[in-house]
């Protein structure tokens, strides 16, 4: 055989051994691996309860560090002033309504939960080969069929409902306001003493009561350890923590004894939490493809006082449509998203389900509706494209109750006491995010306008609406 001849061979065999190994790498997920989201989502956290959106008695240098390292978003709306129907929206990227879990909250005799025929963020990203975990309060269905394990998730850790709640009848449970929530927070033991909140692994109860005084924490630790399981592959974790929502705990070795500072206690625990969290994703490389968000539920129960928290700037809390029942902190850092920014668009919990999968690289699968839309370029300062200009405003009962449409805010608020009059709010929250400047007899024709939006689209969403789970 010619020595050109060989030659000739040796390099046919060469590009295929390269084709073998391309092939090979790509099949087997050698290839770049999408990016990680973890998903930090706490409960009752005002507008007011971070450092780095201006609170000066609350110290949150690792969750400000998210800020630092990423963007601030100043206009950020959950869907629902309450917990059920806001976790809701944000996993299904709907309003509540349409997909039936927007009359208020669930409670452990509820024989409701979210339909597992809907589309959730996590079944997503188990779509597409993610491994998934949800660390936290669930608050969706308590009942087996409904459980994250039935909605995406791979694995479950935490609480089924709120942890002011008590399995199985939700009877029993200490009653007082913040008076009530001082005597708890000066018993520590109060959470294994006076609480029946149970701690679930899967669709197993694990732990009967549950040790507030350290969920939090072993939460963390949950999504620490599934990090470091899967961090040669992609994840998504949804790390929902039950605080700051009453009864506050926190360890016994870093609990300040004076309940006056209970809620400021319990937002620094998170906040070293939230770095213990972030030092692992240094600890593992992660950092260059893993988004980290960090926002929260609804607004703060303001009638705990020192047990709740603080709406900053906004008017009102937990439970209304003003802004501060319903505007939440949000930071986010990741790839793409330019460090020290702040991004004042209008954006929702409702846009984070297809701006994930398009950071994802999948296009989101199915053909159900969904309100949520893709806002990419809000997290990487594209401003070629604005944020939404729309935003529907729901009551925790879920009644259609106002409208956001660019810088106007209309409320429509009926009367309580059989009164049906209604009491009508028109906001330009350009010039007054406090909403202390009622234009409604002023601009008549806006409200009128506005009108008419708000119920175009809340009809067409009633009239497509999906249903939820029921237990037979």
């Amino acid at each position: 055989m010619k020595k050109s001849q060989t030659n000739g061979e040796d390099l046919r065999m060469t590009n295929c051994l390269i084709l073998f190994f391309c092939f090979f790498y790509s099949f087997f997920g050698f290839a770049e691996k999408s990016p990680n989201f973890i998903l930090i989502f706490t409960d009752d956290q005002g507008y007011g309860d971070l450092s780095c959106f201006g609170s000066d008695k609350i110290k949150t240098p690792n969750i400000d560090r998210i800020a630092k390292e990423g963007r601030k978003f100043t206009n950020f709306m959950v869907a629902s002033p309450v917990c059920t129907p806001s976790r809701a929206a944000l996993l299904t990227g709907c309003y509540p309504k349409r997909i039936g879990m927007h009359r208020h909250v669930l409670f452990p005799s509820s024989p409701k939960g979210l339909n597992p025929k809907e589309f959730t963020m996590a079944d997503h990203f188990r779509s597409i080969g993610y491994a998934t975990a949800c660390f936290g309060k669930w608050h969706l269905g308590h009942h087996p069929q409904v459980l994250p394990t039935s909605n995406g998730f791979d694995t479950y850790y935490g609480i089924p409902y709120s942890n002011d709640m008590n399995h199985p009848d939700n009877k029993g449970k200490p009653k007082g306001g913040h008076v009530g929530m001082d005597t708890l927070w000066n018993d520590p033991e109060s959470t294994l003493t006076k609480w029946n909140t149970p701690l679930m692994h899967d669709e197993k109860i694990v732990e009967l009561p549950v040790d507030q005084r350290t969920i939090t924490r072993r939460c963390t630790q949950k999504a620490i350890d599934f990090m470091e399981a899967n961090k040669e592959e992609s994840f998504f974790i949804y790390l929902p923590h039950s605080m700051p929502h009453i009864p506050l705990y926190v360890p016994d070795e870093v609990r300040d004894p004076d309940p006056q500072n209970a809620y400021i206690n319990t937002i620094e625990h998170i906040d070293s939490e939230v770095g213990r969290l972030l030092d692992s994703i240094d600890k593992f490389k992660l950092v260059e493809d893993t988004y980290v968000i960090y926002t929260t539920d609804n607004g703060p129960w303001l009638s705990f006082r020192h047990h709740g928290g603080s709406a900053g700037p906004l008017r009102d809390g937990k439970g209304t449509t003003f802004e501060g029942g319903q505007r939440v902190p949000c930071v986010m850092r990741g790839p793409g998203i330019p460090a020290g920014t702040t991004c004042s668009d209008l954006i929702g919990t409702i846009d984070l389900l297809p701006t994930f999968a398009s950071l994802s690289g999948k296009s989101l699968a199915g053909n159900k509706k969904i309100d949520g839309m893709d806002l990419t370029n809000l997290l990487t300062a594209d401003k070629n494209i604005a944020g939404r200009n729309e935003f529907l405003h729901y009551t925790s009962q879920g009644e259609i109750e106002g409208i956001r449409q660019g810088k106007w805010k209309l409320l429509r608020k009926k009367q309580r006491k059989g009164n049906k009059s209604e009491a009508l709010f028109l906001f330009d929250l350009e010039k007054d995010l406090g909403e202390q400047n009622n234009l409604a007899e002023q601009k008549t024709k806006k409200v009128e306008q506005l009108t008419a939006r708000m119920y175009e689209l809340d009809t067409e969403i009633e009239r497509n609406a999906r249903s939820p789970w029921l237990l037979e």
